[in-house]
């Protein structure tokens, strides 16, 4: 099934007609269909020319070139216009503008210059949806809503009176009573006891550390707030023009944002992805991106609705592609679940504080060097058009709380290097290299169909998550937990007896107490006559008799203490690893849970720098995409024949000489399967 009603695999980007005059959109869209575009996102920014002030509307630019695009044969992704409100709207309402958690007001002259709570601000957006909605329901180019745009990148919180009162009506809903607030927060101390909800502020600058559990929850206000933005002009979308998908952008992992609940409330999930040239290991990172937003609609294809087809414009350094990584890395995004490639955008801009980020068409227009690698991308994604649709599954699971990341990085910890993504990277990492995908899942995902899972961090846990860990293991899985998991319940309140909480019986150990590393310093450990090497945490923990130490601590003030443990639990294993390694190290305690649940790569046998990744079409019909991230060429042995589609050339499988598939570096090649060979 594919996104939008647009055959084949979607390709286009932001197109801000706006900027130019309509003799430049002419020669537009004659460029598009030379580059096989066949979606274009339109109006992200065009609030203050749909809506020049509070009493008339201006569409006749938007129906001319709705018109124009669909004369071409290209398809609208109409955004609803609502991430920049116009200064007629800020002036009028200036308490919409946003307030840092010091005070200061921010002013308008960027964008997304909005109080998430403002009652003037959500008024006006739903008003705006609505008169687009019933103006363009019934036009034929449109396939596609696209609500706001990047929620949560600038203005991810306010500390405003309308933001104060949005959040107290949010406790009463979540904690039902004042005295049931106190217990959740823990205000006996430091005498922080309420006496009514009316005494509650936000988590503003304060003389000293402020409350957790305040900020805590304050983290997840924040998120539902933005959320409900959203769902007001995807309820008014919905309304007026049933059967067309609404979505909006999201921004990987992003931090700000429970992804999760926001998922659920998209028709499908979207993505802007900005890997670093300049990083060698960038695409390390941007395939485990793109694994989570596959796993949020549990494996069915995403959208990349953003990339820059060479550099960006914000970085302290913005290093272009070099050429063909920008082929490269669109089609990393297809081989992990996407159905399309959209940029960040058609046309360069000449002015405003992104004309130096990189376009589809570039400054030099048809002269430019990128344009070339526009008009060869196009071409490469109709030919694998037969590609949309189809689905991949992880081979292993990664569990992911945001609540969990919130309170994680709250202040006063044993330290504060631990930080979600810095440990979640090297487990990642390790199973990228050993050619192993992976499925995200929320904390109460169905875990039954995955040999192992994988959980780098559960620093705030409950006791409904942990029974299911239990079962799972029980079952016959094989579970790794990594360290400072169990502390904490959702309130954020130590557990009872301490780490690792209501895993402890499960793991088979307790964590008398944290040990971090100080920076600059490594603790040393022994697996089986292999050095290892701990940075930033360790922790002195104890186990019981069911419990097997497979590494230990051989230095400092831990030396011969357990570092790595295995109990066996029904029919599987839950594993622990008490320590934060890098990837190398993590890979190496990993081999001993993934060969023991039988996780094998989804081709064996890859040589260095190469990425292989398998999607499946509903008749069962396979495409395994090859990568070549690395410099030198490479050969793949392959293990079913079939044919690439990029070249059309069939190809064999074996290990005799002329069998396989070379990579030239940067290299890529989609291998498609049939169905017999699939199976056999």
């Amino acid at each position: 099934m594919n996104l939008t009603r647009v055959p084949g695999l979607l390709y286009g980007g932001d197109w801000n007609p706006e900027q130019w005059s309509e003799e430049v959109w002419a020669e537009d869209v004659k460029l598009m269909a030379e580059a096989g575009v066949n979606l274009v996102t339109v109006g992200v920014f065009s609030w203050a020319r749909l809506q020049p002030d509070a009493h008339s509307w201006d569409f006749g630019w938007l129906d001319r070139l709705l018109d124009l695009v669909h004369a071409h044969g290209i398809a609208v992704d109409l955004a609803t216009a609502t991430a920049s409100p116009p200064a007629w709207l800020v002036r009028a309402h200036p308490e919409l503008l946003p307030v840092t958690a010091d005070g200061v007001r921010l002013e308008f002259g960027s964008r997304q210059h909005y109080c998430p709570s403002s009652t003037a601000y959500r008024a006006a957006a739903v008003r705006l949806t609505r008169a687009l909605a019933t103006r363009y329901r019934d036009h034929p180019a449109l396939v596609l809503w696209h609500v706001h745009n990047e929620y949560g990148d600038h203005v991810e919180e306010c500390f405003c009176p309308a933001s104060a009162e949005d959040f107290r009506r949010w406790l009463r809903e979540r904690h039902g009573t004042v005295e049931e607030l106190n217990r959740s927060w823990g205000t006996a101390f430091w005498s922080q006891r309420y006496n009514s909800f009316d005494q509650v502020e936000p988590p503003r600058a304060a003389p000293g550390p402020v409350n957790p559990t305040q900020v805590l929850d304050w983290r997840r206000f924040c998120s539902d707030a933005l959320l409900a933005l959203h769902r007001a002009e995807k309820a008014v979308l919905d309304e007026i023009s049933p059967g067309v998908p609404v979505t909006t952008n999201f921004m990987s992992m992003f931090k700000a944002l429970d992804y999760w609940e926001w998922s659920r409330h998209e028709d499908f999930v979207s993505d802007d992805a900005y890997p670093d040239p300049a990083d060698p290991r960038a695409h390390v990172n941007a395939a485990m991106n793109y694994d989570l937003m596959r796993s949020l609609k549990a494996g069915r294809p995403w959208l990349l609705m953003e990339q820059a087809p060479s550099a960006v414009s914000w970085r302290p350094v913005n290093v272009p592609k070099r050429p063909g990584l920008y082929r490269l890395w669109s089609l990393q995004a297809l081989a992990r679940g996407a159905d399309g490639v959209l940029h960040f955008q058609w046309r360069a801009s000449v002015a405003g504080a992104e004309k130096f980020h990189s376009a589809m068409l570039p400054h030099r227009g048809t002269a430019g060097r990128g344009w070339r690698e526009t008009v060869t991308l196009g071409a490469e994604l109709r030919r694998l058009g037969e590609v949309a649709g189809s689905r991949m599954r992880g081979r292993a699971a990664v569990l992911l709380d945001w609540d969990s990341w919130w309170a994680l990085e709250l202040e006063d910890h044993p330290s504060a290097r631990m930080r979600w993504l810095d440990l979640l990277r090297p487990w990642y990492a390790a199973l990228y290299e050993r050619g192993v995908t992976v499925d995200f899942l929320p904390p109460g995902g169905d875990l039954a169909d995955y040999p192992v899972v994988l959980a780098p961090n559960l620093y705030l846990l409950d006791t409904a998550t942990a029974d299911r860990l239990d079962a799972y293991v029980r079952g016959g899985g094989h579970l790794v937990c990594g360290p400072f998991s169990g502390v904490t319940d959702r309130h954020d309140h130590i557990h009872p007896g301490g780490q690792p909480g209501p895993l402890r019986e499960l793991l088979g150990v307790v964590v008398d107490e944290p040990w971090p590393i100080p920076d600059g310093e490594t603790t040393a450990l022994d697996l089986d006559g292999v050095g290892l090497r701990a940075v930033r945490w360790s922790e002195w923990i104890e186990a019981d008799s069911a419990a097997e130490t497979i590494v230990r601590y051989t230095s400092g003030p831990l030396g011969n203490r357990p570092a790595v443990t295995r109990r066996r639990h029904g029919d599987g294993t839950a594993w622990y690893l008490s320590c934060h390694l890098d990837a190398a190290d993590t890979g190496r305690i990993l081999d001993l849970p993934l060969v023991e649940a039988g996780v094998e790569a989804e081709l064996p046998g890859l040589p260095e720098g190469v990425e292989a990744t398998r999607r499946r079409a509903a008749d069962g019909t396979a495409y395994l995409f090859l990568l070549n991230h690395g410099t030198l060429e490479r050969h793949v042995a392959l293990d079913r024949p079939g044919t690439d589609l990029l070249t059309g050339t069939d190809l064999l499988t074996g290990t005799a000489a002329g069998t396989g598939l070379t990579l030239a570096p940067l290299g890529v090649a989609v291998f498609r399967i049939p169905p017999t060979e699939e199976r056999a």
